[in-house]
């Protein structure tokens, strides 16, 4: 993936959807030649010179201060997630892939396993930024039984979104899973763009998935923390499921998901079933004879 490409598409993006009446700028006659907000007045909102917003806009946040980050942060009106990806992508570009250190390989602590298996009434997995299932709980595996049964191994829910036919049926509201989906990995990218295997996953789905493409070229990003997602699945039905995604501190770039319902509710009963339907099958990567 290319920084500038990133900054440049990014910023220009995010002045296309602000209109003049929404920055508090007076309203003009005639026709504008541009969607949004011109860069010059970007650059009179933020206090900095025209010049200086076009070479920022233009993919070059070499030497950049955070005061300016958050002049233009405040001039195009970004959310927190937007703006922490801003942050992301400033000190991309003011790093050098040479010295960075390749991450070391994603492992999952004994301790970490330990908790996922106590959970018993709960699903809940581990995944990394490219949405890479790493460790799962046995009725993790049961709600995501139509991504498990692909024979690849980590289970990716960006690949299952966009290549598998399961999913339009897994996901009764798809297009909004579709689109947590891609600004969850256009996150992961800003925050390290020189992950080979991000921008091999990120390469493959652009090729295969036309739905893949236009939505990454969007730049849209998005801080998934909590709130609720709606399954349908193919043995007990409708699951409307609160979640909490909780950063694990002491692995970084690792993420424990974990859903609830509550008890007596519809949710609550499919989740129960599910519990009893998990009990009685072979777990997705035990071996069978």
């Amino acid at each position: 993936m290319d920084t500038q490409d990133d900054v440049r598409e990014f910023l220009a993006s995010r002045r296309a959807r602000i209109t003049p009446e929404q920055a508090g700028l007076p309203a003009f006659g005639g026709t504008r030649r541009v969607a949004g907000l011109r860069r010059a007045e970007v650059a009179m909102i933020a206090g900095v010179s025209p010049d200086y917003y076009t070479r920022l806009e233009r993919g070059n946040l070499s030497g950049v201060s955070d005061s300016v980050l958050d002049a233009i942060a405040r001039a195009l009106q970004l959310d927190d997630a937007e703006r922490s990806h801003l942050y992301d992508l400033a000190r991309a570009a003011n790093t050098s892939p040479r010295v960075r250190r390749r991450p070391a390989k994603q492992q999952i602590r004994p301790g970490v396993q330990s908790l996922l298996d106590a959970m018993t009434e709960a699903p809940a997995f581990v995944r990394n930024g490219r949405l890479d299932i790493l460790a799962a709980n046995r009725l993790s595996e049961a709600l995501y039984s139509p991504a498990f049964e692909a024979a690849a191994r980590p289970v990716n829910l960006a690949r299952f979104c966009f290549l598998d036919p399961a999913a339009d049926e897994f996901y009764p509201d798809w297009d909004e899973a579709a689109d947590t989906t891609v600004a969850l990995l256009r996150t992961e990218a800003g925050r390290d763009p020189y992950d080979k295997a991000l921008s091999d996953l990120v390469g493959e789905l652009a090729t295969r998935s036309d739905d893949f493409r236009t939505r990454w070229a969007a730049h849209n990003v998005r801080l998934h923390h909590t709130g609720v997602k709606r399954f349908q699945h193919p043995v007990v039905g409708r699951l409307d499921l609160a979640f909490e995604a909780m950063p694990l501190p002491a692995d970084p770039g690792l993420t424990l998901t974990a859903y609830s319902a509550t008890v007596g509710t519809p949710a609550g009963d499919a989740l129960r079933l599910l519990a009893s339907w998990a009990a009685t099958t072979t777990p997705a990567d035990a071996p069978t004879e």
